[in-house]
């Protein structure tokens, strides 16, 4: 039987060591949904044996709790669409949560490199705009910071620049009363 402590974290009167890893472990889980590789750290930091660690995780993987390909699949496509993220800041992400490359490359294999293009393109176009007034050095500065900080590389944040700088250029009429 669980009990919660003050914390929220569930604690149990049994002394079974497997009864309350599990009480842990769907207490973690209940919060949000985690990587295999996420539960398993948090069980061995709370001191459970690694047997009983990796019983749980695979039971857990048999019933359906743990599906690290959906939830990498989700992961990469929401913070692709929403926060404008590169593939590598995704692979990167899903690797710190524990995620098995497997599960990296297949969530990663769902972004076309034209949709990683366009998504690029699409922030520093946002940003490049809400900076008109300043100069062109400065804009790119900040931009391709902007595209730095999301996981793209130079060559990627230097062409959407260019082709920024490409299209106001190209919006500037040319002065016919020379």
């Amino acid at each position: 039987m669980a009990a919660h402590n003050r914390q929220g974290s569930a604690t149990t009167t049994s002394t079974d060591p497997a009864e309350r890893a599990r009480a842990i472990a769907l207490n973690y889980l209940n919060h949000s949904p985690r990587s295999s590789g996420q539960l398993r750290a948090k069980l061995l930091a709370q001191e459970v044996e690694p047997a009983i660690v990796e019983l749980i995780i695979e039971r857990y993987i048999e019933v359906g709790l743990l599906d690290d390909a959906a939830l990498a699949a989700t992961i990469a496509r929401t913070r692709h669409s929403e926060r404008g993220l590169s593939r590598r800041a995704i692979a990167s992400e899903l690797q710190r949560k524990g995620f098995a490359q497997q599960h990296v490359r297949g969530a990663l294999a769902e972004i076309a490199e034209e949709d990683e293009w366009a998504a690029a393109q699409e922030l520093a176009a946002k940003r490049w705009n809400r900076l008109e007034g300043h100069s062109d050095d400065v804009r790119t500065r900040r931009v391709v910071g902007l595209l730095g900080r999301k996981g793209y590389g130079p060559n990627i944040a230097f062409a959407v620049v260019k082709g920024l700088i490409g299209a106001d250029i190209k919006d500037v009429e040319p002065n016919t009363d020379v």
